[in-house]
């Protein structure tokens, strides 16, 4: 397996980030990509209303893997850390 290029993928990721982000804010919360692991999985931290909202796991999985998937096909998945 190649060497992921974490500086092109973490531009594309905060891309995505970006799109999400008025979304997030009106709702009173945001998200911060905290790393890219060697096995393709994306780390990000939830802020604000989104560190305790019970929907942000479905976020994640459908709205910003889904989105970093289609930039990025080498990303396996996307986790929340705290």
């Amino acid at each position: 397996m190649m060497a992921l290029d974490k500086v092109d993928l973490s531009e594309k990721i905060n891309i995505s980030l970006s799109e999400l982000r008025p979304h997030l804010h009106a709702d009173g919360g945001d998200m911060e990509l905290v790393e890219i692991t060697d096995e393709g999985i994306v780390k990000v931290r939830l802020l604000g209303a989104c560190s305790d909202c019970t929907m942000s796991m479905m976020t994640i999985k459908a709205g910003l893997e889904e989105a970093v998937k289609k930039i990025a096909p080498e990303i396996v998945a996307v986790e929340a850390v705290n």
